[in-house]
């Protein structure tokens, strides 16, 4: 029987699965298989799985549950194992691994931090401080300028949003990492000027959260910061 695989815990987490749904549309009930020190999470695979979002959430509330009571290695969303022996032997064959990662990550959590810019915001910052923009720009508002002007202005105007946008990620990591363990940082992208997730302390989860809402208030009109956490460390396993 094929097995969904959740999480790996060891065997001090108290494994309290009643009420976690599974994936799938008739979701199995959750179980473990069990290692000499090790647990892994599982259900019995479903038939219908598929990247939608009633399986994400499951799969990502399930490993909530499981985190919020203990230490835990949550896995990629669609990990699944022929049958119980195939789980057990990964279990034994990297059990040293496992432990390890799993000591290292308890009492931290993740913090996940997307930055994002308000287009009409920008474009007016860009258009308020770039004497050749506002020029360009005017030049095509009333008609008088030439294509060449249209796309000197686009040029332009990209460079300037780009380069705000790395000031920006920059500021933003920089005030950040002291906070965190460990971070991973994802390429910026047309909708976050910054999208990283960190790893925190327990005990500075607070102060991180509150760090990222200054943040947001001290590089002003136009930026929104958006904080999930604390989360599994999910990008850390």
């Amino acid at each position: 029987m094929a097995l969904y695989v959740y999480a790996i815990t060891d065997d001090a987490h108290p494994l309290d699965l009643d009420g976690i749904k599974g994936v799938g549309a008739s979701p199995a009930e959750l179980r473990t298989v069990r290692g000499d020190s090790l647990r892994a999470v599982v259900s019995e695979a479903p038939e219908d799985l598929s990247v939608a979002r009633r399986d994400l959430e499951a799969h990502h509330e399930a490993q909530e549950r499981l985190w919020a009571e203990g230490t835990v290695l949550p896995l990629s969303f669609g990990f699944v194992a022929p049958d119980e022996e195939s789980v057990r032997a990964v279990l034994a064959e990297r059990a040293g691994e496992f432990s390890q990662r799993l000591e290292e990550l308890t009492g931290r959590a993740e913090f996940n931090v997307k930055g994002l810019q308000d287009e009409d915001a920008v474009l007016r910052t860009v258009l308020e401080e770039s004497e050749q923009a506002r020029a360009l720009n005017q030049s095509t508002r009333d008609g008088t300028g030439t294509y060449q002007d249209r796309l000197a202005l686009g040029q332009l105007v990209a460079q300037e949003v780009q380069s705000r946008q790395e000031a920006l990620a920059g500021e933003v990591l920089a005030a950040l990492r002291p906070l965190a363990l460990a971070e991973q940082v994802s390429p910026p992208s047309q909708q976050y000027f910054v999208n990283a997730s960190f790893l925190v302390e327990n005990e500075r989860g607070e102060e991180f959260a509150r760090t990222t809402r200054e943040l947001a208030e001290r590089l002003g009109e136009g930026i929104e910061m958006r904080v999930r956490g604390p989360l599994p460390p999910y990008s850390f396993t």
